[in-house]
């Protein structure tokens, strides 16, 4: 099987969905003729034209809100913010507008609607281009959010926002655009609410998404040379959360860590653990432990940077205490 970039696998997606149903267009701050601001959308605009790869102003609320309308009126408006962090400024139209419209006509219309961005550390970009905000957005009801780890996913994943009825956050690590993996070329989906297993373990867990998935595994192979076998369940599905693998894992392990990007306070690990300690605390044998940053501002400095997020070794050492 041909391999593909996280990067080339998203722009295929779209590529084949705008093939496959005239109605899907993509719009956002150079998405033209520059490619996409991550190089995600190259050669869309010589292949479907300027009426469906539409370059946009500089401002998140409008094009957002366009999205909202175009798909209320039956489009299927792929609409690419440049960065997580700008999402505050969209959060009107996503949080009051597009999860809200289905509930407020009675399941009359819907808003089948994708929001993609690039999410995470990566590069020095600074304090407002490299946070991690899906949590508040998993705390909307009426909104999907999602987050592929490989290109496998990123396609499938991409592939079934595009045709989902609802509206659906999809979040791009930066670090994981150039990540390569085996992609099949036909279309393909992988459903919205599904956890998946990444390695299989016996003695702890380890839930984690996005960028941590991939520090979670070289964790794992750590502790695997020191006797622990530990399964790593990357969430990806941030809401909903697939409460049956994620408690399934918990039953099997009786042992839980959780890591992310995000903030520990009020973050996905939190609901995680809330909902473990509601469902499943007879499972657990040691208390639950949260990997994730200082509850500090993103630095600049790319070494400060990767001080800022979780290593390998923070994930082993919290491991190690769910052990002792």
């Amino acid at each position: 099987m041909r391999e593909l970039t996280l990067r080339d696998a998203v722009c295929e997606a779209m590529r084949q969905e705008m093939k496959a149903d005239p109605k899907v267009f993509l719009m956002g701050e150079d998405v033209g003729a520059f490619g996409g601001p991550l190089k995600t959308s190259r050669g869309l605009l010589d292949e479907f034209g300027a009426g469906r790869v539409i370059d946009t102003p500089i401002c998140e609320q409008t094009m957002v809100g366009m999205g909202v309308g175009a798909a209320l009126m039956g489009y299927r408006p792929i609409v690419e913010v440049m960065f997580c962090d700008l999402l505050a400024l969209a959060s009107d139209q996503m949080v009051n507008h597009a999860a809200k419209m289905r509930y407020l006509c009675g399941g009359e219309t819907t808003v089948p609607m994708v929001v993609r961005t690039a999410t995470g550390v990566g590069f020095g970009h600074g304090v407002h281009h490299s946070q991690s905000f899906e949590t508040w957005f998993t705390h909307v009801p009426g909104l999907k959010v999602v987050m592929p780890v490989t290109p496998y996913e990123a396609k499938g994943m991409l592939t079934s926002a595009i045709r989902d009825e609802d509206p659906v956050l999809f979040l791009e690590h930066k670090r994981l655009y150039a990540t390569k993996g085996d992609v099949p070329e036909e279309s393909y989906e992988i459903p919205l609410n599904e956890a998946h297993i990444k390695r299989e373990g016996t003695d702890a867990t380890i839930l984690a998404y996005g960028l941590m998935v991939s520090t979670a595994l070289v964790a794992a192979e750590e502790l695997a040379q020191k006797g622990v076998s530990v399964e790593v369940v990357d969430l990806r599905s941030l809401s909903p959360l697939d409460k049956s693998t994620i408690l399934g894992s918990v039953e099997k392990t009786g042992r839980v860590v959780i890591a992310h990007e995000a903030w520990k306070a009020g973050g996905v690990g939190a609901e995680v653990s809330a909902m473990i300690a509601e469902e499943a605390l007879n499972y657990l044998d040691a208390p639950i432990q949260r990997v994730a940053p200082p509850h500090v501002h993103v630095p600049y400095s790319i070494r400060l940077e990767d001080a800022f997020v979780p290593s390998s070794a923070d994930i082993v050492r919290a491991v190690e205490k769910a052990l002792a």
